[in-house]
């Protein structure tokens, strides 16, 4: 997309002559002038896709790299499929929502249609669950299937992201389900049995 200007000039004259203005600078007729920047812009000339990926790659090559991340709040190092990049830039998975951008939700939708007609096949059940659109979601709901009558307390890690934990809290606060935190005092990786995969291990009060 070149220009994320839908209307023709044609168009905007059109506009303009129904609210009785001339031009676009007749919109910011009340702003002072003082407060205009009348002067053409002090920036460099643009440069070609190859240039900025030159510039880019010397700026992150300063970056030191670390093999584990200690950022908490819900984040740490993904290990991520390749399959997912192949799927997730499939055309048929993403849908012209708008006319400024493609918005990916309504191929979402078509995506877990397509599993649960799927496994619906390959088990020969009627009926198949879909998943959730995100993972605060899905941890919310992840705490509602594991609740009982008898069990109705739910325990949330301090190292969790802020917004899955609020995410969380809301489900919880609509089932009168109590919330409590567990403080983290220390965080280890180990990479015995997953070289890939950092796993915390948290000692807890």
């Amino acid at each position: 997309m070149s220009n994320y200007l839908p209307n023709t000039d044609d168009q905007r004259l059109e506009m303009l002559e129904v609210i009785g203005l001339k031009s676009a600078d007749d919109l910011y007729v009340p702003v002072p002038n003082e407060l205009k920047y009348n002067k053409e812009l002090d920036i460099p000339e643009g440069k070609s896709e190859i240039e900025v990926s030159r510039r880019m790659r010397q700026i992150a090559e300063k970056n030191t790299v670390f093999p584990t991340v200690f950022r908490g709040a819900g984040a740490y190092r993904h290990y991520i499929p390749a399959i997912v990049k192949s799927v997730m830039s499939k055309e048929s998975f993403v849908t012209a929502y708008t006319p400024y951008q493609a918005e990916i939700s309504q191929g979402v939708l078509q995506s877990i249609f397509e599993y649960q007609t799927m496994i619906c096949q390959l088990t020969g059940m009627d009926i198949s669950n879909a998943s959730v659109y995100d993972g605060a979601s899905a941890a919310a709901e992840a705490v509602a299937m594991c609740q009982d009558r008898k069990r109705k307390k739910v325990l949330i890690s301090a190292a969790m992201h802020p917004e899955v934990i609020e995410t969380v809290r809301t489900y919880c606060w609509a089932s009168d389900s109590p919330v409590g935190m567990i403080p983290v005092k220390d965080i280890k990786f180990i990479q015995n049995f997953f070289p890939f995969f950092p796993v915390q291990q948290i000692a807890f009060n």
